[in-house]
């Protein structure tokens, strides 16, 4: 089943997420160049810090700790050292462009934690090959929301009925290394209904997973027995679903991926 992850520097949500399944908490302190390039969308924009980091550490003993730092920028190197020695499991770069960006990467962590690329822009996707060539390199995460502004789409999922997707992930099986892409709301729910996106994830062979603000918006849920439930529904929903899915054939996940893609095409006719 997939690796869910869900983003918060609440250590008291971090633990709600936890008991109801979810695998990985999902520190983020990126903040270099977004607003730039999503300033007027309707998009989380978070500034975490390296206090969030151990604070959320504290609380967790099941669910892995993952934390995205900055691009490659002149301090790279000691913010990475302040994440390790603050406890993450999983170091997540983003905004990478060539073999370069990711060497220096790989050799600031230095195995001393699992390593996932964030892949979300044009000259990443040019450069994959020669990245694939790396050593050090555990995951990749396509990053739906950045790399559609980049290829210039209308809308994130274009990527998936377009198959830019499919033909990323398909080097990405060849080269053995694990990944995931993009995030979801809840079963039944979301103006590209949720279970076609999960469904793309087992037909594309997928492993890990955002769960989104639309799957639960902590913001705006102050009361921690709601929130619980909202999780706790949510994932076994999720996970209910899964269960389906493994006992469908290719052809349910191509009449699947068909609907996507009509869904993805009325969508970007209406904006």
């Amino acid at each position: 089943m997939l690796n869910l992850m869900y983003i918060t520097n609440n250590p008291e949500i971090a633990l709600v997420a936890q008991s109801c399944g979810v695998d990985r908490i999902f520190v983020d302190m990126e903040y270099i160049g977004k607003y730039e390039r999503q300033g007027g969308m309707d998009t989380v924009q978070n500034h975490h810090t390296v206090t969030d980091v151990k604070n959320v550490r504290r609380v967790l003993d099941k669910s892995q700790l993952l934390v995205r730092v900055n691009p490659i920028h002149p301090d790279s190197e000691t913010e990475i050292d302040s994440v390790i020695d603050a406890g993450a499991d999983i170091i997540m770069l983003p905004m990478w462009r060539t073999a370069d960006d990711v060497s220096a990467f790989l050799n600031f962590v230095n195995g001393r934690a699992k390593t996932m690329l964030l892949l979300e822009n044009k000259d990443a996707v040019n450069h994959l090959d020669s990245v694939l060539e790396l050593e050090g390199i555990d995951e990749i995460h396509i990053g739906l929301n950045d790399l559609h502004l980049s290829l210039k789409r209308k809308f994130l999922f274009e990527l998936l009925a377009d198959d830019t997707v499919e033909q990323i992930t398909k080097k990405l099986v060849r080269a053995g290394v694990k990944f995931g892409f993009g995030g979801f709301g809840r079963i039944k729910e979301g103006l590209l209904p949720a279970e076609y996106i999960v469904a793309e994830h087992y037909r594309l062979g997928s492993s890990v997973a955002i769960l989104s603000r639309s799957f639960c918006n902590s913001s705006e849920v102050k009361d921690m027995n709601t929130l619980k439930d909202i999780f706790k529904n949510g994932v076994e929903e999720l996970r209910a679903y899964e269960k389906y899915l493994e006992s469908c054939d290719s052809s349910f996940f191509a009449e699947t991926h068909k609907k996507l893609c009509s869904c993805v095409e009325k969508i970007i006719g209406e904006i």
